[in-house]
Order: structure tokens, then sequence, then C-alpha cells
């Protein structure tokens, strides 16, 4: 099945805005645009994992409910890596 174009500008763009914010608010400052996409997609991927099984949703604007998510699944993807590098 072959990826849609507009989707995986899509990803990217929600990507690197949720990496960079995460980045913003955990350690003060972005990974390069590279990182902030890896960074937001893995946080996404974390976030849709995650808040199902809690039984958290989020009701608001598609693309903001969808930035928040992935944001959210960052700061915790940083938040385990800080606590792993410290070990």
């Amino acid at each position: 099945m072959p990826i849609d174009i507009q989707a995986l500008i899509i990803w990217l763009a929600i990507g690197a805005i949720a990496g960079w914010l995460a980045g913003q608010i955990m350690s003060g400052g972005g990974f390069g645009l590279i990182g902030n996409i890896i960074l937001g997609i893995v946080g996404a991927v974390v976030a849709g994992w995650l808040f199902p099984n809690l039984g958290w949703v989020l009701f608001a604007n598609p693309w903001v409910a969808a930035i928040v998510n992935a944001l959210i699944g960052s700061i915790i993807v940083l938040f385990v890596l800080g606590l792993l590098k410290r070990a």
C-alpha cells in the first residue's frame, strides 16, 4: 500500500512541531530539524499507544489534538531518556 505524500508531509510537520516544543520545554533547546521530527513521531507513537490504554481522549481540533498528543508523548520520551542517561 503506497504512502500518500500529503499524509507523510503532515506527519513530518506535526513531528517537527511537537519535537521542537518538547525540546524547548524539557531541556531548553531543540535537536535540529531531523531530531525534532524523529522525537515528535516517536512521541506520537508513544502517546497513541499509551493514551487509549489509560482511557484518555483529547477532544479538540484534530490538528491541535495531534500536536498536543505528540508533544505529551515526546515529553514522556525525553523524561525516560533523561532517567536512563543518569543511570
